[in-house]
């Protein structure tokens, strides 16, 4: 598709000057060749970089190219805080690109999810505050990542990624996340799972002036009163609730139980819990959640593969396929505009397209 050709071209072109590696002046081997190594690792199901470097050689144009030990080297010199800094740098410019279109001024929804990766089975010794827990309470460990997402309507663009460690709190995660998506772009309604469902992130969030929908974990009087709904069979309940923040403070929110149709359940189950601040409306939008689910599959298939424990090049495998994945929508979004004037969020373009013109872009070809 030639449109899709000359918009990846255009987008390549502006995104991954910002992902510089800062080598000093004098390498022989041109920066791109790097990004162009690892998106060619992100095409390829499970290829770790050593063997990925090998194949690269015979598929790449380029006369030189990184070994993947030299590549994971100059990674490596990155710390988080500046793999943050520059994945910013790159959505700000995808952004600023997006932005000239009027369908993406539909934006204002952020979801906050966490992801994992594969489970650890190897010896996580020295490494117990990065290689933590499964959000499932299992006896497997993993690497776990947070990102802020826009959703709903929007171009789907992954704003942020952090790591996430031992001993951080929820809190500290979703303003850390929420201080990058408004720096970026307008928020008004924040979307999160219920492992968020803290009155502290919830205040904090309002303190903000922003909507947010969160389901609750049922306690017992939310079971109890799911028991009554379906002896009434009711399948619609709405109550203000006050939630203590401590000594004399409360954070009031609204409770809007639903009946899930179809559910497995004959008891009290069939009904779920959402708390929000912003009205009844706004349930409708948290459907839009799924969205993360999606992507965050997308994401893992552009992760090259590694065995190694370095936290700060695994987490820069995570945010360049968070890249990767801006970059295929951004894509997609501007094709679409181009060819028929309007967004439909189902992809026109593939990701594998994408990514193979992103190949030629990077020197792969």
């Amino acid at each position: 598709m030639e449109q899709a050709e000359k918009i990846t071209d255009h987008v390549s072109r502006i995104v991954f000057p910002a992902f510089s590696l800062d080598r000093g002046d004098g390498c022989e081997i041109h920066e791109n060749a790097y990004w162009g190594l690892q998106t060619y690792l992100g095409l390829r199901e499970s290829l770790a970089a050593n063997e990925g470097a090998r194949s690269f050689v015979y598929e790449s144009t380029r006369e030189r190219t990184p070994l993947g030990h030299a590549r994971r080297d100059h990674i490596r010199n990155l710390s988080i805080p500046e793999v943050r800094e520059i994945y910013r740098q790159s959505i700000r410019q995808l952004i600023d690109e997006v932005a000239e279109t009027e369908e993406f001024f539909r934006a204002g929804i952020v979801a906050i999810d966490i992801t994992e990766g594969d489970p650890f089975t190897g010896d996580r010794t020295g490494h117990e505050d990065e290689i933590i827990g499964t959000k499932e309470n299992t006896n497997e460990y993993a690497y776990q990542w947070a990102t802020v997402q826009l959703v709903g309507n929007a171009v789907p663009l992954v704003l942020d990624a952090r790591p996430v460690r031992k001993g951080e709190s929820r809190k500290e995660i979703v303003e850390d996340l929420l201080d990058s998506a408004q720096d970026l772009v307008y928020v008004d309604n924040v979307l999160m799972d219920r492992e968020f469902d803290s009155q502290h992130i919830l205040e904090m969030i309002s303190q903000r002036g922003l909507s947010y929908v969160v389901p609750k974990r049922m306690q017992t009087s939310e079971k109890g009163q799911a028991k009554r709904l379906l002896q009434r069979v009711q399948d619609r309940y709405e109550t203000d609730r006050k939630l203590h923040l401590g000594k004399n403070e409360w954070h009031e929110t609204t409770l809007i139980y639903r009946r899930k149709e179809d559910s497995e359940h004959d008891d009290y189950r069939q009904y779920s819990v959402f708390m929000t601040n912003g009205g009844s409306g706004h349930l409708t939008e948290y459907g839009y959640r799924w969205e993360i689910e999606s992507g965050y599959r997308s994401i893992k298939r552009f992760m090259a593969a590694t065995t190694s424990k370095d936290f700060g090049l695994r987490f820069f495998y995570f945010a360049f396929a968070c890249l990767l994945y801006s970059i295929w929508r951004t894509v997609d979004l501007l094709v679409q505009v181009e060819l028929t004037g309007e967004y439909e969020h189902s992809p026109m373009v593939t990701a594998e397209n994408t990514l193979t013109l992103l190949k030629k872009e990077t020197g792969i070809g």
